[in-house]
């Protein structure tokens, strides 16, 4: 029979993780290549003796800045965490020996370490030293925040989010027929979207440490691909072009956003398998990182995976597609797509010409098709958005 202190107890202990979670949120931008962690430390009267945010530059692990705010009275008290405290020796020595020195009577965390080299052995020197350890509370939150780390730190490539808004009929784009309005700012049709889901479009690059699109995108489009959330983050976002034929304009506002910005970062990646090299150096010359990809034999343009690959290489632990049909489904057909994020408008453009969500010739059947599994559904005013996974980023 529960009693009611240990449900008040389990409450308690929920309120405590909530607010490591929200922590570990405020790392959105300012971790990555490694996890958002956060960290509260309570003494052992139940209050709140401390608490921490793991960012990159900052070095110093979550758990072992709210040691530090909590000093003495972290003696005693609990840890309350959403993954496992690191036992190994990597930028900083392991946090478990931090909090074992410090006298932390409990820990509670949500996961473990993804990283399967390292996954459990902090909690077992924890235990080893005496120290009661429950892990699994708020697991699936924690599960989604750090998602693009267990990509990334099992397989060395990022989580790839499909991305893309759409009418009910799946249609990305009228027929091309209107030009881009650069001082409006609109693509060509106008927004198929509001306002409220394009706002939340720029919470989702902020998110991610890239953006990749095709080249046809940025002729029809001219989009920049910024992050326009306002939030701080330690990378500028990845600005990734697919350009087989480098066909990138040196005039496209995307190209002209490096150029202008004098010696600040490259953050415009082109990859290609072939193209003028005069045109290469044009746009080197811009500021323009360009690296030449291999081709498969059944097609001319640079292979996903020797993308993802690459961008892994770089440090990359998630990138949002947000292409046109045939990048779409490419990627879906390739299978390297991991989760989706689409938004509908409540319009419906049933006019011949216009582009569909995703086109190719791969998936001739029902059960061809992509399953997309753990669905959640979000609304902004008008407009509302299907999430899902067609992967799980946390599988070996």
């Amino acid at each position: 029979m529960i009693r009611p202190a240990q449900i008040a107890d389990a409450a308690r202990d929920e309120q405590f993780m909530h607010q490591a979670l929200d922590l570990a949120r405020q790392g959105m931008g300012l971790a990555s290549p490694n996890p958002y962690v956060g960290a509260v430390i309570v003494d052992a009267q139940g209050s709140i003796a401390g608490k921490g945010v793991y960012t990159y530059e900052g070095v110093k692990h979550a758990e072992v800045l709210a040691l530090e705010a909590a000093g003495n009275s972290a003696r005693g008290g609990t840890l309350y965490i959403n993954l496992e405290p690191h036992s190994h020796h990597g930028r900083t020595p392991p946090c478990t020996d931090a909090l074992i020195a410090a006298g932390i009577h409990r820990v509670v965390a949500s996961i473990p370490d993804p990283n399967p080299k390292v996954s459990g052995q902090g909690f077992e020197k924890l235990r080893a030293a005496g120290i009661h350890v429950e892990v699994g509370r708020l697991e699936t939150e924690a599960r989604r925040l750090n998602e693009s780390f267990a990509r990334y730190i099992r397989h060395g490539v990022p989580l790839v989010t499909l991305k893309a808004a759409m009418t009910l009929d799946g249609k990305i784009a009228p027929p091309p027929t209107a030009a881009f309005n650069r001082e409006a700012g609109t693509p060509p049709g106008g927004w198929i979207t509001g306002e409220a889901a394009r706002a939340h479009v720029h919470e989702q690059r902020h998110e991610n440490d890239a953006i990749l699109v095709g080249i046809g995108t940025i002729l029809s489009d001219d989009p920049l691909l910024t992050d326009r959330s306002g939030h701080p983050r330690r990378r500028p976002l990845l600005r990734v072009v697919l350009d087989s034929q480098l066909r990138l304009p040196l005039g496209s506002r995307l190209v002209q956003s490096v150029a202008n910005a004098g010696t600040g970062e490259k953050d415009v990646l082109v990859f290609s398998s072939s193209g003028e090299e005069k045109k290469k150096k044009e746009l080197e010359a811009c500021g323009i990182r360009i690296e030449e990809l291999p081709v498969t034999p059944s097609s001319p343009r640079p292979d996903i995976h020797a993308v993802l690959r690459r961008l892994g290489e770089l440090d990359t632990t998630s990138v949002m597609v947000e292409g046109g049909a045939t990048v779409n489904g490419t990627a879906l057909a390739s299978s390297a797509v991991d989760k989706v994020f689409l938004y509908y408008a409540p319009k419906i453009l049933a006019c011949n010409g216009s582009t569909p969500f995703a086109s190719g010739t791969d998936f001739l059947e029902i059960y061809d098709a992509p399953q997309v599994k753990h669905l959640q559904l979000h609304r902004f005013e008008e407009d509302f958005a299907v999430e899902g996974y067609l992967r799980n980023p946390y599988d070996d």
